[in-house]
C-alpha cells in the first residue's frame, strides 16, 4: 500500500480537509498520515504523528517512518516553530526517495519576475522591491497612491495602503477583520513608522489599482486549478471574493465573503463584458501553469487571486501553490468529493509515472 503524509506545522491546520483526504486513502490505495516537520527524528527519521484507521475512521497516533508521498500544507510565519520546520522541510525536499506533489512557489518578487518575462506580464502590476523609505517617498509623489506588502506574506498579512495627501500621508490596513487607519502628518513621522517595519521583513512596492465594485468593496476572482489523476491541468471552479466596504482586502480571513462566479458575472451589463471577461480568464488560466512549470518546479494546485479594475483591465495578484479551498466549496458545494479525492489521485498518478523531479531549486519554493 502507498504511504501518503499530509505535513502541516500543527495538527489541527485544515483538520476537517484532511480528514476528508484520509477517509479515502483506502478506496485510492493508499494509507494516510498526518505529521508536523518537527516531529520527524533525525537520527532515526521515524516520524511521531497519526496513523488514519480506515476501519474506525479516524486518527490514531503512531511512529512510522517517512511517507513516499508528501502533501506540504505547511503555512510558515514569523514564529520560532516555522523557522524550526522550514529547514526540515527543504532536507525532504532534497531526499531521492520522497515524492512531493508539488514543490511550491517562490517569493512573490521571484515570481513577479519570472512572469513578467513571459507572455502573462500585460496583467502583472509592477513590483519592485522596497531599499528604503525615500524609495516609497519618490513613489507617492509620482502616484499619490501605493500599496506595500511583504516578498513573502500570504492571506493578505502585513498588505498596506499608502496615500498621499497635501501635507500628511494616510496608511490604512486590516486586521482581525478591522480597518486601521492613520494619518501622518509630515514625512519624518511617516519614515518613523516605515523603517521599522521593512527592517523587521522584505517588502516591495505596487501602485494602488482601483479594485472596487460599485459599493466600495474590494473584490477579486479566486481560480483554483488542480492536476487531475492523468497529470493535467484542470479549473476545479472559481468564485467572487468581496472585502470590507471601504477595505483594501477581499481575504476571506480578512472578514471576506464569497459569490457564486456566474451570478456575479450575469450582473455585469455589456454582453461584450462577459465575452471578454471570459476569453482573459481562460488565457490566463491555460498559459499560467506551463509559464509556471518550465521556470520553477512541478506543482500539483494553483490558487489565482485575479482583480476587476473600473475599466474592465484584469490583474494577476496573486498566485498561491496552496490555496485554500473555501470559496469554492461555499458556491460549489458538489465539488467537496472532487477535491478531498485530487491529492490522492494525483499522488497514485505519480507512483504509477517515473518522473524524475528537477530539485536543485526546492529551497526557494517552501512559502507559497
Amino acid at each position: 500500500m502507498i504511504t501518503f503524509g499530509i505535513m502541516t506545522l500543527n495538527l489541527e491546520s485544515e483538520a476537517g480537509y484532511i480528514h476528508e483526504i484520509a477517509a479515502r486513502g483506502q478506496s485510492c490505495g493508499m494509507e494516510c498520515f498526518h505529521f508536523l516537520p518537527s516531529n520527524i527524528n533525525p537520527l532515526t527519521t521515524q516520524i511521531q504523528g497519526r496513523r488514519f484507521d480506515a476501519n474506525q475512521q479516524c486518527w490514531v497516533e503512531d511512529e512510522f517512518p517517512l511517507p513516499s508521498l508528501i502533501y506540504d500544507r505547511c503555512f510558515y510565519g514569523d514564529d520560532e516553530h516555522s523557522k524550526k520546520c522550514i529547514p526540515i522541510v527543504s532536507w525532504l525536499k532534497s531526499r531521492e526517495d520522497i515524492t512531493f506533489l508539488g514543490f511550491g512557489l517562490p517569493n512573490k518578487l521571484e515570481l513577479y519576475e519570472t512572469l513578467s518575462n513571459s507572455v502573462l506580464a500585460p496583467y502583472l502590476p509592477h513590483s519592485q522591491a522596497i531599499k528604503d523609505c525615500l524609495q516609497v517617498a519618490n513613489a507617492l509623489n509620482s502616484q499619490k497612491k501605493i500599496i506595500i506588502k511583504p516578498i513573502n506574506g500570504s492571506q493578505g498579512y502585513g498588505i498596506y495602503y499608502l496615500k498621499r495627501n497635501d501635507k500628511t500621508i494616510h496608511v490604512k490596513t486590516e486586521k482581525n477583520k478591522k480597518i486601521i487607519s492613520r494619518i501622518f502628518p509630515n514625512e519624518t513621522k511617516f519614515f518613523q513608522w516605515l523603517q521599522p517595519l521593512i527592517n523587521f521583513r522584505p517588502y516591495l512596492l505596487q501602485p494602488y489599482l482601483e479594485l472596487s465594485n460599485s459599493s466600495s468593496q474590494p473584490f477579486d476572482i479566486r481560480i483554483l486549478l488542480q492536476k487531475d489523476e492523468q497529470g493535467l491541468w484542470v479549473e476545479r471552479g472559481k468564485g467572487i471574493r468581496i472585502g470590507n466596504t471601504g477595505g483594501i482586502l477581499s481575504n476571506l480571513s480578512a472578514g471576506g465573503s464569497v459569490k457564486d462566479f456566474a451570478s456575479w458575472l450575469s450582473t455585469l451589463s455589456a454582453a461584450a463584458n462577459k465575452e471578454y471577461i471570459a476569453t482573459e480568464l481562460n488565457f490566463i488560466t491555460k498559459k499560467l501553469p506551463s509559464v509556471l512549470e518550465r521556470e520553477i518546479l512541478p506543482l500539483f494546485e494553483i490558487g489565482i487571486d485575479i482583480g476587476m479594475a473600473k475599466n474592465g483591465a484584469l490583474w494577476i495578484l496573486d498566485v498561491n501553490s496552496k490555496p485554500g479551498r473555501k470559496v469554492i466549496m461555499n458556491t460549489q458545494p458538489d465539488l467537496k468529493d472532487t477535491l478531498s479525492l485530487a491529492p490522492l489521485l494525483y499522488g497514485k498518478y505519480l507512483t504509477t509515472n517515473d518522473r524524475k523531479e528537477r530539485k536543485s531549486y526546492y529551497e526557494k519554493t517552501l512559502y507559497h
